[in-house]
């Protein structure tokens, strides 16, 4: 098995760097190891894909920032989080598009084709429709278990009455474009400092469709989408936090005339739990003890996620232990939506000192000061030095 390069040591540039710097990398290197320059070099093949992988999630901010999270493997989406780069998803095709869309066009050195010598033409364009984002507010119970929500979302949809197709009147509604004969795309040549660069565009004529309308629908002007809603479901992954992102594939906007639909992708808000704090995947309880209970020793109850449940408190307890409670925390999840096992819930304890005191109570306290046993000795003050410490190390 081969280990990824970091991709912005790819590209050369730090992880601070702005969507300028990267652009700018990724040109550098495409121009240094485009196949046309390097011919039967499979080497610069190699790094050219390479450079091309790691522009292609890097330019993206939600690809880039799950990379930033979670390396290589937070861009193999699963169980609902999107998708990004996998590691051979990507063809040629789209990488002498991408490339093309930094110099003005789909572009390749000298007339030649690179791989194979032939022309690289994608045909027809599909339309894409453009994403949509929400956001969803969980709590803590939700984000335990996972759940399943349900939004009706306002968003462009395929016409009924043309079916999508965007012409009046079914097939001869419409007809080759004469400009680019269907292909979809037009070639153009012009003198570069690199010599004669053909490059590949989008048909201004058709826009990349390869037909032109004759007859438009009259419901959507041609465009085979009109404005409608759907109900929209979103599974949820128990484990998810703050900020993350959960992508519900192809329930984004119809794309034009039949095109690929966008995706819906729903951003992750924690409600403040009253009670509960988080802490990664761990749950952090601040307990309130009498001086009685902690002196004594006894049961009490605490929250959990799942409920209320018995712990029981030793005699001699002192402020500041943690007690904990495996398991009882939040689901791990992974990069690929899936658990594995919880965290903890950690048990901080406090002792509650009362403000104002009866006569009787005074008196008692008094007289337990007096005792050589609620005095503090040296080992104990060291015990609880050393606690407090590891606060500040």
């Amino acid at each position: 098995m081969t280990t990824k390069r970091d991709y912005y040591e790819v590209l050369g540039v730090d992880k601070k760097a702005t969507a300028q710097e990267i652009k700018a990398a990724y040109k550098k290197m495409a121009i240094k190891y485009h196949p046309d320059r390097n011919p039967d070099n499979k080497e610069a093949e190699e790094k050219f894909k390479e450079a091309a992988e790691a522009y292609d999630v890097l330019r993206d901010e939600n690809k880039r920032a799950r990379y930033d999270q979670f390396g290589h493997e937070g861009l193999n989406g699963a169980g609902g989080f999107g998708g990004g780069f996998n590691g051979g998803s990507m063809n040629m095709d789209d990488i002498f598009s991408m490339f093309g869309d930094i110099f003005g066009g789909h572009g390749s050195f000298g007339g030649f084709g690179g791989f194979g010598g032939g022309g690289r033409s994608r045909g027809p364009q599909k339309f894409r429709g453009s994403d949509l984002r929400m956001r969803v507010r969980l709590n803590l119970s939700e984000i335990a278990s996972g759940c399943t929500k349900k939004f009706m979302v306002k968003k462009d949809v395929t016409c009924p009455h043309c079916k999508g197709s965007g012409a009046e009147g079914g097939k001869d509604a419409t007809e080759t474009c004469t400009q680019c004969h269907g292909n979809g795309y037009v070639v153009r040549s012009q003198q570069s400092i690199f010599g004669m660069m053909q490059t590949q565009s989008v048909c201004p004529t058709c826009n990349g469709d390869g037909k032109v309308i004759k007859n438009k629908c009259s419901h959507c002007q041609g465009e085979g989408i009109i404005k409608g809603e759907e109900l929209v479901e979103v599974q949820i992954p128990a484990g998810v936090a703050e900020g993350m992102v959960v992508t519900v594939q192809g329930k984004g906007n119809a794309g034009r005339r039949n095109g690929i639909n966008g995706d819906v992708q729903v951003i992750i808000t924690e409600e403040p739990n009253k009670e509960l704090i988080r802490d990664g995947n761990d749950l952090v309880y601040n307990l309130l003890l009498s001086f009685p209970t902690a002196v004594l020793g006894g049961s009490v109850e605490v929250p959990t996620v799942d409920g209320k449940v018995k712990i029981k408190i030793e005699p001699g307890t002192q402020p500041g232990k943690v007690m904990r409670l495996r398991g009882k925390g939040l689901p791990v999840l992974d990069s690929y939506g899936r658990t594995h096992g919880n965290g903890d819930e950690l048990i901080q304890i406090s002792i509650y000192v009362p403000e104002s005191l009866s006569k009787d109570e005074k008196n008692m306290m008094e007289k337990l000061q007096e005792s050589s046993n609620f005095t503090p000795n040296a080992s104990l003050k060291e015990s609880i030095f050393k606690k407090f410490r590891k606060l500040f190390d």
